[in-house]
C-alpha cells in the first residue's frame, strides 16, 4: 500500500503539491488518468488509439529526452486534444540529486515540453528542489500507483490495485513505457471499463 497509495505523511510533508483532484465536478464522480515516462513509438500511438475508443483525456508526464527524440509523438499527444506535463529531462531522481542539477534538467525538460505541470520520477522530491519548482508549476503527484511497471505483477494484478484503491478525485497513474507494455494494454481497458462501471467520469488535470 505504501507504493500503491501515498501514506498521509507524504501528504503532509509534501502539502504544497497536488495527490488528488476534487471528487465531484458538476455532480459527476471524477477520476483523472495519467501517464508517465513517454512518449516512445513502441507505446504511445496505440496508447493514444485506445484512449480515443473510449473518448478518454488524459495528461501525460513526459520525459524530455523523449520528446527530443519523438517530436511527432509530443504533437501527436497534444493534436489528440490530451495535456503534458514535464517529468524531466533525464528521468532524474530528486533525492539523489542536488537542487540546482535537478532543476536545471527540469529547465532543459521546458525547452522541449510547454507546459506548467510537474510530475518528480518516482515521486520524491527534496524541499528545496519543491520550493524552486513551485515558482513555475503546479506539482502534481498522484492517489494510486498502478504499478504496471513491475515485472512482479501481471495484468490482473494491475487491474486489482485500480480496483482496491481507486476512489473519487483520485489522481492514477499508468506509464507509456517499455517496462509497463507487457502489462499495460491488457489492464488498462479492462480499467477504464471496471470504473465505468463504477459510475466514473473522466477529467484532465488543470
Amino acid at each position: 500500500m505504501l507504493i500503491e497509495r501515498p501514506p498521509e505523511w507524504v501528504r503532509r510533508i509534501a502539502s504544497d503539491a497536488v495527490f488528488r483532484m476534487a471528487p465531484e465536478a458538476n455532480g459527476r464522480k471524477m477520476i483523472y488518468l495519467t501517464f508517465d515516462d513517454g512518449p516512445i513509438p513502441e507505446v504511445t500511438p496505440r496508447l493514444l488509439d485506445l484512449l480515443d475508443s473510449y473518448g478518454i483525456k488524459a495528461t501525460f508526464f513526459m520525459v524530455g529526452d523523449n520528446v527530443r527524440k519523438y517530436p511527432e509523438l509530443y504533437r501527436e499527444v497534444l493534436r489528440r486534444g490530451h495535456r503534458v506535463g514535464n517529468h524531466t529531462m533525464h528521468h532524474l531522481q530528486g533525492m539523489h540529486e542536488n537542487c540546482g542539477r535537478y532543476v536545471a534538467d527540469v529547465a532543459e525538460a521546458a525547452g522541449y515540453i510547454e507546459s506548467d505541470l510537474f510530475r518528480p520520477p518516482h515521486g520524491w522530491l527534496k524541499k528545496s528542489q519543491r520550493k524552486a519548482l513551485l515558482e513555475r508549476y503546479k506539482i502534481v503527484m498522484y492517489d494510486l500507483v498502478t504499478r504496471d511497471y513491475s515485472k512482479r505483477l501481471d495484468a490482473a494484478q494491475v487491474l486489482r490495485n485500480v480496483k482496491r484503491y481507486a476512489r473519487p478525485g483520485s489522481i492514477v497513474v499508468f506509464h507509456d513505457s517499455l517496462k509497463s507494455l507487457p502489462r499495460l494494454f491488457e489492464a488498462l481497458p479492462k480499467s477504464i471499463e471496471w470504473l465505468r462501471d463504477q459510475g466514473y467520469e473522466f477529467g484532465l488535470i488543470e
